[in-house]
């Protein structure tokens, strides 16, 4: 998997050497590359990371191991609270909810993780109901304020949690679209609130199609995104198809990390092991096909465009089941990689950006 990361990359270095071969009368015959490491070379990257499913029972090492063996260095626990369809008010700590979104479960899972030096980002979500969590709107002033107290008690009381078990990142909210638009006063107070509570660096994870109009990314440590951007229309596109996929994301991301002098992280990405994969990299349900090929060009290609950029700082594949040997497999077309092709090619991604 090492020989196609690196003859991708000597592609682009030969494709850019001969668009930019310039030479001057009387010179010696010279070729001018831009940029092509900046492109396509893999080097080191801080966050590679799994988004850890949240599982009705208690883990154990067993569960953690096979992370380690990917060479993965973080992991994101996510304590879910929910909003029951019409209401306004965050319920979580509830007795129906799974281990993995309790306080314990939390704590729990931080403990094991520290235990194989894997850091970790507590990331809580909000399971919406009926709707998607980016919908989430309301027509009253009492109604945002029901919304925002219980949102806050959620959020200080799983930062609180991270911070007592040291936690290396957190991050406040998910996904939450129109929440993030109509109402930033709050968000700049509970981002003071949280400074309160939590010492680490914190982050957002801004929907791919509205990071930028984010307006409070100046008060946190990092940009999150959840990088679902469509790169293809192709039922299996080639890593080139989904690199050139990505160019003006690629830059509009790279812009916003220039103007607002803040790094880049990916809070969630990844692709189903689908036909046209690259096309609604969100879609959850409706592709019932199997194509390992084209999850494999489309992780390719995005650690190809981000992975060593100086500016990021890498991200959480989308997403990692505890159960490894049981997990995924070519029977599966989820968005997890594992026990599929593209497993190989996480593992000695981030192998190769730890060094």
């Amino acid at each position: 998997m090492k020989i196609l990361i690196f003859s991708f990359c000597y592609f682009f270095i030969l494709i850019s050497c001969v668009k930019n071969k310039t030479l001057e009368k009387g010179s010696v015959d010279e070729t001018v590359c831009t940029e092509p490491a900046e492109k396509c070379l893999i080097t080191k990257t801080n966050m590679n990371g799994v988004s850890f499913e949240n599982v009705s029972y208690a883990i154990d090492n067993s569960h953690v191991l096979p992370i380690k063996e990917i060479n993965a260095t973080w992991v994101t626990t996510m304590p879910f609270a929910f909003i029951q369809n019409g209401d306004d008010s965050v319920q979580y700590g509830q007795s129906f909810q799974w281990y993995g979104e309790t306080r314990k479960g939390v704590i729990d899972i931080i403990e094991l993780c520290h235990n194989q030096d894997l850091k970790v980002m507590v990331k809580p979500h909000i399971w919406a109901m009926g709707t998607w969590v980016g919908a989430i709107d309301y027509n009253t002033e009492q109604e945002w304020q029901t919304f925002e107290e219980s949102y806050k008690k959620y959020i200080l009381d799983f930062a609180f949690v991270a911070d007592s078990m040291q936690a290396e990142s957190f991050c406040i909210g998910v996904e939450l679209k129109k929440v993030v638009v109509k109402r930033p006063q709050f968000w700049n107070q509970l981002i003071d609130s949280v400074r309160t509570v939590y010492n680490g660096p914190i982050t957002y994870a801004a929907n791919w199609d509205n990071y930028q109009n984010v307006s409070f990314w100046s008060k946190l440590d990092f940009i999150g995104i959840d990088a679902y951007f469509p790169v293809s229309t192709k039922k299996t596109p080639t890593v080139e198809e989904c690199y050139n996929g990505w160019e003006n994301d690629f830059n509009a991301i790279k812009s916003l990390s220039n103007s607002t002098s803040k790094h880049v992280i990916f809070t969630e990405f990844g692709y189903r092991n689908v036909d046209y994969t690259g096309r609604e990299p969100w879609e959850e349900g409706s592709n019932s096909t199997f194509n390992e090929q084209a999850q494999t060009n489309a992780y390719e290609a995005l650690f190809c465009r981000f992975w060593g950029q100086e500016w990021f700082e890498g991200g959480f594949l989308w997403k990692w089941h505890p159960k490894h040997n049981t997990a995924g497999g070519s029977n599966n077309n989820r968005f997890t990689p594992q026990n599929k092709q593209v497993e190989t090619l996480v593992s000695e991604t981030f192998l190769q950006s730890n060094q």
